[in-house]
């Protein structure tokens, strides 16, 4: 596979695009920044599945996005406010005969990896309870309607999609009409180490699946991304992308990460370096050089971005160069309607980058060489 870029019109074309894929690989990973229309393409590929007419639809995917996550809302029982209840949406195939499932057996096993409190589901009332164990004395006490946290709510919707999931991967009567999971960031309130067992968990379902289930898992998150594609890499049957907008208002493209794990920092290097070969470079492209000196500082334990920039013997304090970044990433720049640098700012650009590059070592397979 190479490095090419495809280019498409549409998020209906790369949800088609997607499903072409998928007739050879078992698992497509996208990473995408928020705001490139994630969300939207796991429901254009979603509505690609849909079959028949409003009386009689047959679907084939089971997915977990922002929508997944609006079946349960929060009745907060605002007259007594003591009977606070996640309520879920009955009306959605998604809970369709859970109750015979005993779905609580198969949430809680997955909840606990994570969270410290227990729940119970009212089938009848479509309402879920959470209830926590509290030190009293010598014993413990339960305290019941609890309103959990909404990183907490959101863990539990995943483990809930999670359990549902398993049985489509398990070939559950009920669920055999899943021929794909499309999964959109499962992670968006978690913690880096959640995110990591997370990956790392749905990693493991995914492989486990001895069936004819395709996946596609999309995020914005570089931990997560980075992690489930080292797990997945290794069954040979997965295909990472990054999805970017184009050059048009209204198209996308898709660029193969390659064989490497997929750093959010090292893609956005390289689209700096490219910028700077081509001569191609906006007024955003120093936002993003300071995102990346900045998180090179933390890294190295540095207080100041400054200490990555390296100075020259008229500047030995680095006072020109790091002013030079801090005015020019703080203007009203658009990734939209893109402003091109000046040609003596492309200069200073240039350089600062240049030297970066060499100071820091990166796989020069990932990079020509600099000098």
């Amino acid at each position: 596979m190479s490095n090419e870029i495809k280019e498409f019109s549409s998020l209906d074309a790369i949800a088609t695009h997607l499903r072409e894929r998928l007739e050879q690989k078992k698992y497509v990973l996208l990473f995408a920044y928020n705001g490139t229309g994630k969300t939207r393409l796991s429901m254009a590929f979603k509505e690609l599945g849909k079959q028949g007419n409003d009386e009689e639809t047959t679907r084939d995917t089971l997915y977990f996005n922002a929508f997944t996550e609006d079946l349960f809302n929060w009745d907060n029982d605002l007259d007594g406010d003591q009977q606070r209840v996640l309520r879920m949406n009955t009306d959605s195939r998604f809970f369709g005969g859970l109750q015979e499932l005993e779905m609580e057996n198969r949430i809680r096993p997955l909840l606990r990896r994570y969270a410290d409190f227990d729940f119970y589901i009212d089938y009848d009332q479509g309402a879920v309870n959470f209830v926590r164990e509290h030190p009293s004395g010598d014993s413990t006490e339960t305290i019941e309607h609890i309103k959990v946290s909404r990183g907490e709510e959101n863990i539990f919707v995943w483990c809930f999609f999670l359990a549902v999931a398993q049985l489509a991967v398990d070939e559950q009567e009920a669920y055999n009409w899943v021929k794909y999971l499309y999964i959109d960031d499962p992670i968006s309130s978690l913690d880096d180490n959640n995110a990591i067992a997370v990956a790392s968990h749905l990693a493991q379902l995914l492989k486990g699946s001895n069936g004819n289930i395709k996946t596609v898992v999309s995020s914005h998150h570089a931990l997560f991304f980075n992690v489930i594609w080292n797990e997945l890499n290794q069954t040979k049957k997965a295909q990472p992308y990054f999805l970017s907008k184009g050059t048009s208002s209204e198209g996308y493209t898709l660029r193969y990460t390659g064989a490497t794990p997929f750093f959010h920092h090292v893609g956005l290097l390289r689209q700096l370096y490219e910028a700077a070969e081509s001569d191609q470079i906006y007024t955003y492209h120093f936002n993003i050089l300071r995102s990346i000196l900045e998180k090179t500082a933390i890294f190295h334990g540095f207080k100041n971005f400054s200490a990555c920039i390296k100075r020259d013997s008229d500047d030995q304090d680095g006072i020109l160069h790091a002013r030079l970044v801090n005015v020019l990433s703080h203007g009203n720049y658009s990734l939209f309607e893109p402003q091109e640098m000046l040609p003596e700012n492309k200069d200073y650009f240039r350089k600062i980058l240049r030297d970066f590059m060499n100071n820091y070592r990166f796989n020069p397979e990932l990079f020509p060489e600099t000098n």
